[in-house]
């Protein structure tokens, strides 16, 4: 008999999407998914065809989706809910007088949970607009499986409400090793961005940040510089192209100076990455939705994973291995010829950098 391994890691998207599929149609009981976007095309409908086959077999469905990621409104799940599913879209778009920074408090989580015992937790959304990326999210069986379900029906029922106890919202959950770090929207208690900056501070040898996103705010910035400066390699993988031009725009601006600082800057070139991986001294991770940006730590509902598991981590670190060679190294020499008007373009963004 083949038994699954307690963890295991995806980077394809298309092995993963036919992976979780698999999962929900064995599925006995329940079915949790929260996601950020889910999109009404083929990936997106074969989802939905999975989900409604199980909502006959009186299999429990709760989908959680935010409304500004995605790409559908409930009639795409008519049958489901009619059915019986539950179905709820997150923080629908309000105009109001703080309508610009309310409506950007998304829910930008990732999970998938099957009958309380399967669970998957990373980078990707159920939409065919990702099939050529490289992605990152974790399986895995145990019950772990409880907690998230238990996040998933806390968000479920605040998805229209402000959160009323932000320390409650944020408290790290610890199960078998395993932390779960959550973020809600704020500027003061960010508690992914705190796990970073400590595995940072403690960093002795080796940093590697694998992220679609990368514009760290200060605290970070510092804390990344003065590794660097105690001796700690530090590499940066990015996409060379990421899916939103204008934060290429504004992050490009800043990589000369890491550069100098002699942190390794590594572009993906095959096409976009969008993994979110953190390792340490190839001892500690931290892994899950969040980008490592403003926008993401101060205005997302994130939520992420640690620890120093050491099965989860050689996955990570085969993952990145496989990353960097598909990665060419930043070049400083051309980045200094860049236009003039590119210039002003990048300083032109600077203002507006914590809404990227």
């Amino acid at each position: 008999m083949n038994v699954l391994a307690k963890y295991q890691l995806y980077d394809d998207p298309l092995s993963l999407f036919s992976k979780m599929i698999d999962d929900i149609m064995a599925a006995q009981h329940s079915i949790y998914l929260q996601t950020f976007r889910f999109a009404n095309d083929f990936i997106g409908k074969r989802f939905r065809t999975a989900l409604n086959r199980k909502i006959k077999d009186g299999v429990k469905i709760v989908v959680l989706i935010d409304s500004w990621g995605t790409g559908v409104n409930e009639s795409f799940f008519r049958e489901m809910i009619d059915l019986g599913a539950k179905v709820k879209f997150f923080q629908k778009i309000k105009f109001s007088f703080d309508i610009f920074s309310r409506n950007h408090r998304r829910n930008h989580r990732k999970l998938l949970i099957i009958d309380n015992n399967i669970s998957y937790i990373g980078s990707l959304n159920i939409t065919t607009y990702c099939l050529n990326w490289r992605e990152s999210a974790l399986r895995i069986t145990g019950n772990i499986a409880n907690e998230f379900v238990k996040i998933i029906e806390d968000d479920f029922k605040m998805s229209n409400k402000v959160y009323q106890n932000k320390r409650v919202s944020t408290e790290k959950i610890s199960k078998n090793g395993i932390n779960i770090i959550r973020d809600v929207p704020g500027t003061f208690q960010q508690p992914v961005r705190q796990a970073y900056i400590d595995a940072i501070n403690s960093a002795k040898e080796e940093i590697i940040i694998e992220t679609p996103y990368f514009l760290p705010a200060s605290l970070l910035r510092k804390s990344i510089y003065k590794a660097a400066e105690r001796g700690v390699k530090i590499k940066i993988l990015m996409p060379r192209h990421s899916d939103v031009m204008l934060f290429d725009i504004l992050r490009n601006r800043y990589l000369g100076k890491y550069h100098k600082k002699n942190i390794s800057i590594l572009l993906y070139m095959p096409d976009n990455l969008h993994a979110k991986v953190f390792l340490v001294d190839n001892k500690y991770f931290l892994t899950g939705s969040s980008n490592f940006d403003y926008r993401s730590m101060q205005f997302m509902h994130e939520i992420n994973i640690d620890g120093e598991q050491k099965e989860i981590v050689s996955l990570l670190k085969l993952h990145l291995d496989e990353t960097i060679r598909d990665c060419e190294p930043f070049d400083y020499e051309d980045w200094k010829k860049r236009s003039v008007f590119l210039k002003i373009n990048e300083a032109l963004f600077v203002p507006f950098r914590h809404l990227f």
